[in-house]
């Protein structure tokens, strides 16, 4: 009996989170809590926060409405139409507006409006708040490539992904790093997730202007020496790439990252140039093209 209740309890505590290709549903967690609904309206898309605000917005004045209709006298200038005329006075009371033709005549008609203007100020100042934090939010609006390719460079086998800023200015103060985690026997059996900051050529730029290539040597201090498809698929290798940078223009710091799983993993493969300079010192950058490999010389 205990052990169901307790299942039970597993399955209402059960949170479902999703990190890129990956999703984790957590069990047994802490109970949740008010505060979270911020944190939950400000992950919203723009279309679901619009109907999200949409629906409270009908449900609270259909709410308010029902409760004009209580009596049917609280309402003056009404028409045939009661429970419209309650609905579309609930809609001027909840905005303030009071065009004058409907008003409250009855002490119980004056607290229900009471209670609805008291409402209709903090939820304009909550979606308000909301709103300009959802437009102020800056965003990385950083591109990374579909796969990350394993190519000799330079005489050296190296694991490259490409990477582009997308805004019409410059990132300055661009960090990059490359996490790649893998599960690893153990010697009293089983296994263990292992992680692994990989070593790249630069991991710093001041300024990150269009796009570049992130570029790790594997050397055989490289926790990737000596992988294959096959290795990476049985470890169950997953890559996490992460920029973080100012943008000048807010001057607020930006971040964004991309995990790749052992699919998305080409041997043997390069990126193509992007770039090609004209005569008048201009560099061109072909973004449709970020993502296009092509065989790599042997």
């Amino acid at each position: 009996m205990h052990q169901k209740v307790r299942q039970r309890r597993s399955r209402r505590n059960e949170v479902s989170v999703r990190s890129g290709q990956v999703e984790f549903v957590k069990v047994n967690t802490d109970a949740w809590k008010w505060r979270d609904v911020y944190r939950w309206l400000l992950a919203l898309r723009w279309p679901q926060f619009a109907a999200f605000v949409g629906a409270l917005y009908i449900g609270l004045n259909l709410l308010f409405a029902a409760f004009y209709s209580l009596q049917q006298n609280s309402i003056a200038g009404r028409t045939t139409h009661w429970f419209l005329d309650c609905f579309f006075f609930s809609v001027q009371t909840l905005a303030t507006v009071g065009y004058g033709h409907m008003y409250p005549q009855t002490l119980y008609g004056h607290i229900i409006s009471t209670v609805e203007i008291m409402t209709g100020v903090f939820l304009l100042a909550v979606m308000t708040g909301l709103i300009f934090v959802r437009f102020s939010r800056p965003l990385a609006r950083v591109v990374f490539s579909r796969s990350i390719v394993v190519a000799p460079l330079n005489g050296k086998p190296t694991l490259m992904v490409r990477v582009g800023n997308e805004n019409h200015h410059s990132m300055v103060e661009a960090e990059f790093r490359i996490m790649f985690s893998r599960d690893q026997p153990l010697i009293e059996g089983g296994d263990f997730r292992y992680f692994y900051a990989l070593t790249l050529h630069f991991d710093h730029l001041t300024i990150f202007p269009a796009a570049l290539t992130l570029r790790h040597e594997i050397d055989k201090q490289s926790p990737l020496y000596g992988a294959t498809p096959e290795s990476l698929e049985a470890s169950r290798a997953l890559f996490f790439v992460s920029v973080v940078g100012i943008d000048p223009v807010i001057a607020a710091e930006v971040q964004t990252q991309k995990d790749y799983t052992w699919r998305d993993i080409r041997f043997g493969e390069r990126f193509v140039e992007i770039y090609s300079q004209h005569g008048d010192g201009k560099l061109t950058v072909d973004y449709g093209r970020i993502h296009d490999t092509e065989p790599a010389a042997l």
